[in-house]
């Protein structure tokens, strides 16, 4: 057993929702997570600056004791997970991994940002799971920054989505299942849902991982053996009372 916390980070409040279901099915566990508000959006910046932020984060969740680290972010899983895994001997894990490994599907889309669109990370792990898969991936540059300044119920948001939306060529391309392939998205997911209709499933990655990272505790014995509801600390890189306030919008008891 192991009550130490679980590190996580993202660049903003979109990992988040990836700790909202960490919460919901391990409780008990403790939760340290960062958010690099001063330098989101990711999408945007080249792989060396995003390995940079992510590198600096890391040296501060390992200074404050955590287990293991959670990359609750798409964009960074998909450009420093290996360097931070080769770099440091403590329990790293990507956000994107568990999903691909569940996707059993002939066709499927992926959107995410601009930078996880161009590492082809979601082609490179579907296929390793699943090679017959066809993947039809867009990227969808302005949904962090609608989302992050408080914009997802403005006027204007459904035409982004129906813009984004008409790049993955649904019927053409006979997609079943699309996939939230930057964890802000989830908090979209009611939109696009309205976008994409009834009969095309999205699929949130945060579920995922934490479903993932739970098998893992579990086989390792390194459950916070506690009956106790965990706590959660939360940090940022700048707007902290912003970033708080988001927090406890998602119904996180910070």
């Amino acid at each position: 057993m192991d009550n130490r916390a679980i590190g996580m980070f993202d660049s903003g409040c979109g990992g988040l929702t990836v700790l909202k279901h960490y919460t919901e099915i391990m409780p008990n566990e403790n939760f340290i997570y960062y958010g690099d508000t001063a330098h989101l959006p990711y999408g945007d910046k080249s792989p060396e600056k995003i390995m940079e932020y992510c590198d600096e984060i890391v040296k501060f969740l390992i200074n404050k004791n955590v287990k293991m680290i959670v990359i609750a972010c798409g964009t960074a899983s998909a450009n420093a997970y290996e360097y931070l895994k080769n770099k440091y001997d403590i329990e790293i894990r990507n956000i994107i991994m568990p999903t691909a490994k569940s996707i059993k599907e002939e066709n499927i889309g992926v959107i995410a940002t601009q930078a996880t669109i161009k590492s082809n990370a979601w082609e490179k792990a579907i296929h390793t799971f699943s090679p017959n898969t066809k993947i039809t991936s867009v990227a969808c540059p302005l949904f962090v920054p609608i989302i992050e300044n408080g914009l997802i119920s403005n006027e204007g948001t459904p035409y982004f989505i129906q813009e984004y939306v008409k790049k993955l060529s649904i019927q053409e391309n006979k997609i079943s299942s699309i996939i939230l392939g930057c964890t802000h998205y989830p908090l979209l997911k009611e939109k696009i849902q309205i976008e994409v209709g009834n009969n095309v499933q999205l699929i949130d990655i945060g579920e995922y991982s934490a479903k993932n990272t739970l098998e893992y505790l579990n086989q390792n014995n390194l459950s916070n053996d506690t009956n106790n509801i965990g706590k959660i600390e939360l940090y940022s890189s700048d707007d902290f009372e912003n970033f708080k306030t988001n927090a406890q919008k998602m119904g996180l008891s910070i």
